[in-house]
């Protein structure tokens, strides 16, 4: 591409660069310079104007962007991805269900390094969505860009991104009782539940102990068991972890490097997911338990590996009226 000042007789076919009052309006930037466009710019005065111009084997900035969108989602239905029209340079890219983000953050980090005028903006991996919201947005910044870099960042790119559907139907809540009561934990859990599509299939109020917690999973039908305990699980042998084994099920993961959300645990009972709530889960809030709990409901299971890189941008809160421990009073 060629880019600057030229004369207003050699501006022919040229691509406006910047936006010029003229009469009865104005000729915006981007708009494509014809004989006409020329001698309004000469009624206002002008005799030079800045201007892009194509070189040879270049493609203009709404066919770039929409081949690295097309590439990005070569099929929106099975991506459950809706393709914008491209409009100065851009194409926008949104979920078409619930779910959340499923992203190849290398492909899309090595197409941002390829050439700063292609680029290509996400959320961030596993992010929950909601049907209609942006998921991505494609942007070629200049007005013409080498058809050979648009086909290698194609390539780069090619079905890097999907939003993964929930695949669970609804969940049963089981919440102990050491004598205050059930709290406000059901209609936040009701909340997150709602956003994801799902149901709060029941409630059921029990004991703070492994037998009773036991009991009650067992006799849960819902496709997703959640357990949130009255007074917080402090170890892998607590009562909230033990009641789920001698329900017959098992433990996989005690504990995660997210506050608030620290005191969660998952495991599963036959086929079906399990989560520990932890407290602030009480809360609508964000903490941990939200990433857990959307990740588990589109079919996806953390691992050991996933839940260590949850540390990194894990810090989600530290309100006011919370102490900071790890910090002295005059920090």
């Amino acid at each position: 591409m060629r880019f600057g000042p030229v004369p207003l007789d050699a501006a022919r076919g040229a691509t406006l660069a910047h936006s010029h009052p003229v009469a009865g309006g104005r000729l915006r930037k981007g708009h494509r310079l014809e004989d006409a466009d020329i001698a309004r710019l000469r009624a206002a005065g002008l005799d030079t104007v800045i201007v892009a111009r194509a070189d040879p084997g270049d493609l203009d900035e709404n066919d770039a962007a929409a081949r690295i969108a097309r590439a990005l989602v070569p099929d929106p239905a099975g991506q459950n991805l809706r393709l914008g029209r491209a409009a100065t340079g851009r194409v926008n890219i949104h979920a078409t269900l619930p779910g959340i983000v499923v992203l190849d953050t290398g492909a899309v980090t090595a197409l941002n390094a390829l050439d700063p005028n292609v680029t290509t903006a996400t959320l961030a991996p596993f992010q929950r969505v909601a049907a209609g919201q942006m998921v991505a947005t494609v942007k070629v910044i200049s007005y013409f860009v080498g058809e050979a870099t648009v086909a290698q960042g194609a390539h780069l790119v090619e079905a890097a991104l999907r939003v993964a559907p929930v695949t669970l139907r609804n969940a049963a809540l089981i919440v102990t009782d050491m004598g205050q009561g059930p709290g406000k934990g059901e209609s936040a859990m009701a909340l997150r539940l709602e956003r994801l599509g799902m149901a709060l299939e029941a409630t059921r109020v029990v004991a703070h102990d492994a037998a009773a917690i036991a009991a009650a999973l067992g006799e849960a039908s819902a496709d997703l068991l959640l357990l949130l305990t009255a007074s917080a699980t402090s170890d892998a042998g607590d009562v909230g972890p033990t009641g789920l084994i001698r329900a017959g099920g098992h433990l996989t993961r005690f504990g995660m490097p997210v506050d608030p959300g620290n005191l969660l645990f998952l495991g599963a009972l036959g086929k079906r997911p399990v989560i520990g709530l932890p407290g602030c889960a009480r809360s609508p809030a964000l903490n941990g338990a939200d990433w857990v709990l959307e990740r588990v409901a589109c079919g996806h299971i953390p691992d050991a590996a996933e839940f260590a890189a949850m540390g990194v941008g894990g810090l989600l809160k530290e309100p006011p009226s919370r102490p900071h421990p790890r910090a002295k009073a005059r920090d």
